[in-house]
């Protein structure tokens, strides 16, 4: 009976491969698993999904596999599904919708978006190693308010300005050196000149919850030859969101009212004023630079900034008279110092249009209105920075 069967299999197969031969379009167009079984005890034929050249026989309980094209047979065993050749699929790109968005507001160490300065006051903003680094600040003289009479002067811009110009270099991606002077020239101050070195400690990250950096310098009048000024500051930063910067630069002013040049003199008066003797300024200061910027595109920013101050403050001598015109005291009169403007970033570019109430932009002097200007009274100016 079991030969019987197996000659009844091989006739069957071979006449499959007949079939196949003859009309191979018809085994290749076949993509149905299962093939439909005729009446009675029909096999049960199978073609390969994957080579339709393969077709599997089960016919009695046997199983056999049957190539029609090297018209080879072999047998399965009976117990065991027939596993098709693994389907191999070209490797499919994943949906856009899938793929990371990428983030235009992410920036590397040293590409911070900000400037070196808000307005006036200092940023953290690290100096890498080997680059040259230009700021050039420049500000006008007279205030927008009130409109009629800075209309006519094109709002400020036809008025006397200050053009100041620094440099830094990147001596390690830490340590840094700058030079800085300021044209500006009146009473205690004049063609200053500002030399310094900073340190880069930290930039924000998961080990410091802000960015760091510390200054120090020395500033001194007719081109850094007399009445010197010492600086020592830090500079820190903290993110919020991708859009956000919070600024804190608090800063020691040593020897700001030095040789106490600031203060009232007799001889300025006529008849001398003796009582200017007992008239006398603090001889050092501090300030406390406060500011923020946010990101309105990853290219604009909007700016603000705000420097309290205490001891010496850079400002107006006002003399009092009696009603004989004889001098009976002084009055210092000073305003802090108040910023606001955008900044415009592209490449290593920037550009910030300013809104001040100060052309003063040395370390010693911007947290003080040199034009005694209340902070809602403010002059147009810019500031440019490029990196080599």
């Amino acid at each position: 009976m079991n030969l019987r069967h197996r000659l009844s299999n091989v006739l069957i197969a071979f006449g499959a491969i007949a079939i196949l031969t003859a009309i191979p379009s018809i085994a290749r167009a076949q993509t149905a698993d299962t093939a439909k079984p005729a009446p009675g005890d029909a096999p049960k034929v199978t073609v390969d999904p994957n080579d339709p050249t393969i077709m599997i026989i089960e016919s009695n309980g046997e199983r056999l596999r049957v190539n029609t094209v090297t018209r080879s047979v072999e047998k399965l065993p009976a117990d065991a599904a027939e596993k098709p050749a693994e389907q191999t699929t070209p490797a499919t790109t994943p949906a856009a919708a899938d793929e990371p968005k990428e983030d235009f507001y992410a920036y590397e160490s040293g590409d911070e978006p900000f400037d070196t300065r808000l307005v006036n006051v200092p940023t953290p903003r690290k100096v890498p190693k080997g680059t040259w680094n230009i700021n050039f600040t420049h500000r006008f003289s007279k205030p927008l308010n009130p409109l009629s009479e800075s209309g006519p002067l094109l709002l400020g811009f036809d008025s006397m300005s200050a053009s100041s110009f620094g440099v830094s270099y990147g001596i390690t991606d830490k340590l840094y050196v700058s030079a800085y002077r300021s044209p500006l020239c009146m009473r205690g101050l004049c063609r200053t000149i500002e030399v310094g070195f900073g340190y880069h400690f930290t930039d924000q990250n998961k080990k410091s919850p802000v960015a760091l950096s510390v200054y120090a310098s020395a500033e001194g009048n007719y081109n850094f030859t007399q009445e010197y000024t010492y600086n020592f500051q830090a500079m820190i930063s903290r993110r919020f969101g991708k859009r956000l910067f919070l600024f804190f630069s608090p800063a020691i002013h040593l020897n700001s009212n030095g040789q106490h040049r600031f203060n009232p003199r007799p001889e300025d008066y006529y008849p001398e004023a003796t009582v200017a003797n007992s008239f006398k300024l603090p001889t050092h200061g501090a300030s406390f630079g406060m500011g923020a910027s946010f990101r309105i595109t990853p290219s604009l920013m909007g700016i603000f900034e705000f420097t309290p101050r205490t001891g010496f403050k850079l400002g107006r001598i006002d003399t009092l008279y009696d009603e004989n015109f004889n001098v009976t005291g002084f009055k210092n009169v000073s305003k802090p110092s108040m910023g606001i403007g955008f900044q415009y970033s592209v490449g290593k570019h920037s550009f910030t249009l300013t809104l001040s109430n100060t052309q003063t932009t040395t370390t010693s002097r911007y947290n003080s209105s040199n034009l005694v200007l209340s902070p809602k009274n403010l002059i147009i100016g810019f500031n440019l920075f490029r990196r080599w």
